[in-house]
């Protein structure tokens, strides 16, 4: 009996130990128009645009998204917001 409660307590340790989920955070969002429907999975603007374009939706930046810790490339405002 005891030997079955110490296998339950490390299991339960070892389960508590995991990672943690956490939410994507994803810098584009596709708003559908007809539906009222959004949908920020998109790395890039072109891969937005890929999924929209055939549901007669558009793409805008998330103005949620917090970009990863870290150096990030300098890009100029034409570059990262093509249309």
């Amino acid at each position: 009996m005891r030997l079955l409660l110490l296998m339950l307590g490390i299991s339960v340790c070892v389960i508590g130990i995991g990672t943690r989920a956490e939410a994507q955070n994803y810098p584009w969002c596709a708003y559908y128009s007809g539906k009222g429907g959004t949908n920020c999975g998109f790395i890039s603007f072109e891969q937005c645009m890929d999924t929209a374009r055939g549901l007669g939706s558009n793409c805008q930046p998330n103005t949620q998204y917090v970009p990863p810790p870290g150096p990030h490339p300098q890009t100029s405002a034409r570059r990262r917001y093509p249309y």
